[in-house]
């Protein structure tokens, strides 16, 4: 069972929450509503999030000072934050949401087409992210365990590094196609800078994987680090 996406939407006004809830609907993942910026860091503490909609007009801690603690957080400093405005103060104003670490920056009236199709972009790679996760931790429990899986019962070598190979074969074509598909769409900057670091993070994880197989040498190859 493939688990969902967690996108978080923060904005002072329950309508607009409402309506945000709406257009993301049908991307089938699961919505997490924040009304204030502090709601919003609290429920970063504890979850993990794909891309986060952030209003920037609040009352108490506005969006700038949102994005900039959740850019002050280690744990959270990598989640693409769209920022969402009713207002327009010219370039000044844009380019103060993109400092404060903003991958996108939408006036409203928003389409809702544009807005949802930006959003799955950085669901997609999120999904990819953590798939590469698991195959990963299938890696080191290889490196580790002597040949043992996840559940602990004894397999052969071989048909564990077939396993592995045929599950990163998958990523990684998923991950091309998605490549492919930011070029024809001319996505965010950003959107294609993680594409691109994902794909280096793979092919990190090819040649350790490769280095595992029969008659390519000795010695245990180090795994590609997941920050």
């Amino acid at each position: 069972m493939v688990q969902k996406a967690k996108i978080l939407l923060v904005d002072d006004r329950p309508e607009n929450l409402l309506a945000l809830e709406a257009i993301l609907s049908a991307l089938d993942q699961t919505l997490v509503r924040a009304s204030s910026g502090e709601e919003a860091l609290k429920a970063l503490l504890t979850d993990d999030f794909a891309v986060i909609l952030l209003d920037v007009q609040m009352p108490g801690m506005d969006g700038f000072e949102t994005a900039a603690h959740i850019k002050r957080r280690e744990r959270t400093r990598d989640i693409p934050i769209i920022f969402l405005t009713a207002i327009n103060h010219g370039p000044h104003h844009t380019f103060r949401g993109y400092a404060a670490g903003a991958v996108d920056y939408i006036s409203k009236p928003f389409d809702p087409w544009v807005l949802r199709a930006k959003v799955s972009v950085f669901v997609e790679l999120y999904m990819k992210n953590c798939q590469l996760r698991e195959q990963a931790a299938l890696l080191r429990l290889q490196l580790e365990g002597g040949g043992k899986t996840a559940l602990g019962s004894a397999k052969e070598p071989a048909g564990l590094l077939a396993e592995l190979s045929a599950r990163l074969a998958a990523v990684e074509e998923q991950a091309e196609a998605l490549s492919k598909q930011l070029d024809d769409d001319s996505a965010d900057a950003a959107a294609v800078a993680t594409a691109a670091h994902l794909e280096r993070k793979l092919t990190g994880l090819r040649r350790a994987l490769d280095a595992l197989e029969p008659g390519t040498g000795s010695g245990a190859p180090s795994v590609p680090s997941q920050n």
